[in-house]
């Protein structure tokens, strides 16, 4: 679990544009830090703009989060859980895919009554 404390907003930028190629389908996949960092600060932009613990995100192997204000969850399966991939997560993140389109083409796992993202979604906008 990584902490939601802020990021500044250009660090997020530049952790997005060296992957953004991989994103679009125009570059190899990039070495597993840039990902792994990409990832991690846009959970933690997610959980900075959605203050809370009713809900876990995952994104395995690299990062996850809990965000969205309500219950708090301490034990056990979290009630409210969103898991996917790294690239699923990231062109969420950027808007390169909306919330209903990834759940629907089951590229996003999403169970509980608080596991939809879509109010906080894509957190990098131009």
């Amino acid at each position: 679990m990584i902490a939601s404390r802020s990021v500044d907003p250009g660090e997020l930028r530049a952790a997005v544009a060296r992957v953004a190629g991989w994103l679009r389908g125009e570059e190899p996949q990039p070495p597993r830090a840039e990902l792994a960092a990409a990832v991690r600060l846009s959970l933690r932009t997610l959980a900075a703009d959605a203050p809370g613990r009713s809900v876990e995100v995952r994104v395995p192997p690299f990062a996850a989060v809990q965000c969205v204000e309500g219950p708090r969850h301490t034990r056990g399966t979290p009630p409210n859980v969103v898991e996917t991939d790294p690239r699923t997560w990231l062109e969420l993140a950027t808007g390169l895919v909306d919330w209903p389109a990834a759940v629907a083409a089951g590229r996003v796992s999403a169970s509980g009554t608080r596991a939809d993202l879509s109010r906080w979604l894509p957190v990098l906008r131009p």
